[in-house]
């Protein structure tokens, strides 16, 4: 039995209408508004049934879409829908009120995109690794103590307490500071975690074991930054009927809590231009009743991060993607710009 276009027709209308309503779909109100009568396409929904399109929760309910229903649609169906002005104007109010930094941007990226889209809205910070160094201060605190405050080209910056020996004075702090500034500054943050001992421990032989025990904290530190995520609207699918129970809804926000995993998610997001994952298609067990649709980020061809929207199953795919698309652009114009500026 194949999808002739009349199937294809049907189950579109199906997708369609169960992605505004939530409610399984019965032949009576598709043929409404078609061509074709009850009875035809009841036949069809059948039929489309035992190929695995649709399911029928209940002997006399209608039917709903599937996830290979889902994927069929997304992959072959679907049309971009257009943005409205009123949502444009939304996305480029965020995108005005927040960029004096890098992180800014993206905070407000995840917060517009939540607001939106009605979903839960992901962001993965971009990995300080490849940002340039721009500038390396060490501030003296209690004895023993200093603050490091790495700062790089995109705004990015890592503020940590570090051990000092006690006979390093804030002139000496200072000097160290200025070395590495002065020697690196422009360089990739991977890079220099690489470089600092080599090249700076024969011009400060007195001070090695400190400048080793800095680079171990920078490494540390971008190790920490790297699974940086903003999350913004965790309790929008609250609001979804798949979300009423109350066990499930436990499951989604533990789920999205965790950091690691969304990292790990997001992260191999970053490497593609759009993915969309449906329902079991997510190795991570919380989100398998869930979407999510992701778009990648990158300034000048080097990928930043990624960012996306987690959702039920029947989210409004053709909206999200161009959603996405149009802040995917906004992004790419902002970054650049504001990385040139600096």
């Amino acid at each position: 039995m194949e999808l002739d276009s009349r199937k294809l027709q049907i189950l579109r209308a199906i997708v369609d209408e169960y992605i505004l309503s939530a409610s399984p779909v019965g032949s009576k109100s598709l043929s409404q508004n078609s061509k074709w009568s009850s009875a035809t396409i009841r036949n069809e929904m059948a039929d489309l049934e035992v190929l695995g399109y649709l399911a029928q929760p209940h002997t006399s309910a209608g039917r709903i879409p599937s996830e290979k229903a889902y994927r069929l649609y997304v992959d072959h169906m679907m049309q971009r829908a257009h943005l409205s002005e009123e949502e444009s104007k939304l996305l480029r109010g965020y995108f005005r009120e927040h960029v004096h930094s890098v992180d800014a941007v993206l905070r407000g990226t995840a917060k517009a995109l939540s607001e939106i889209t009605h979903y839960t809205a992901v962001v993965l910070m971009p990995d300080i690794g490849v940002n340039r160094l721009k500038h390396l201060q060490l501030i003296p605190l209690t004895d023993g103590k200093a603050l490091a405050v790495v700062v790089t080209d995109a705004g990015v910056s890592q503020n940590s307490v570090i051990d000092i020996p006690f006979d390093l004075g804030p002139e000496e702090l200072d000097r160290i500071s200025k070395a590495i500034t002065y020697r690196f500054g422009g360089c990739r943050m991977s890079k220099v975690s690489s470089m600092l001992v080599r090249e700076l421990g024969g011009e400060l032989s007195s001070r090695a074991d400190f400048v080793e025990s800095l680079l171990s904290t920078i490494c540390e530190n971008q190790s920490r930054d790297r699974r940086m995520v903003e999350l913004s609207g965790t309790t929008n699918m609250l609001e979804y009927p798949e979300y009423s129970d109350v066990s499930k809804a436990k499951t989604f926000l533990a789920t999205v809590e965790q950091r690691d995993s969304m990292y790990r998610m997001l992260k191999k997001a970053s490497t593609m231009e759009f993915t969309v994952t449906i329902g079991s298609e997510n190795e991570q067990e919380g989100l398998q009743d869930c979407s999510v649709v992701t778009a990648s980020y990158s300034v000048d061809g080097t990928p930043f991060g990624s960012f996306g929207v987690i959702g039920p199953t029947r989210m409004d795919y053709a909206r999200v993607l161009s959603i996405l698309s149009n802040v995917q652009k906004d992004l790419r114009t902002i970054l650049q710009s504001y990385l040139k500026e600096e």
